[in-house]
């Protein structure tokens, strides 16, 4: 079996905001959490992928918190340009937004920027060739 993605993991320093955020924002639900006594850990994922590919996050983080022209995020696909819009205007309103909505050039396409209570940045798209729905399409990578 070759290698295959099946989870991302961080420390949090602002544990119980960055779990409110990944819910509201990016939907995602708790399917573990454990606590040993030092440090809470809870697992994340989308409905329907939870043996898929999840989103592990860990009391005890440093700061890390980016700045605005560090492109580092994580990355959500959206079903719509609306739904991008819909995203960046609930996070204008909290003052989590960074990038405003915008299109770029293929395989970028429209997408916006939040930031977590931990200043991770958290990306979302419509139009990229990645994610649920989209058109799989073969990078040539010569």
């Amino acid at each position: 079996m070759k290698p295959r993605l099946t989870h991302i993991a961080l420390h949090l320093i602002n544990f119980d905001a960055c779990i409110d955020f990944y819910k509201t924002y990016c939907q995602l639900n708790i399917i573990h959490q454990r606590d040993s006594g030092t440090k809470r850990i809870i697992w994340m994922a989308e409905e329907g992928r939870d043996t898929d590919f999840i989103f592990v996050m860990m009391s005890g983080g440093q700061n890390r918190a980016q700045d605005n022209n560090d492109y580092g995020h994580l990355g959500f696909a959206l079903d719509s340009k609306a739904a991008v819009d819909d995203i960046a205007a609930k996070a204008r309103k909290a003052n989590c937004l960074v990038w405003e909505p915008r299109e770029e050039p293929y395989p970028v396409a429209y997408y916006c920027g939040l930031k977590d209570p931990d200043g991770t940045f958290v990306e979302f798209s419509y139009g990229q060739p990645l994610g649920p729905g989209a058109e799989k399409v073969r990078f040539n990578l010569e």
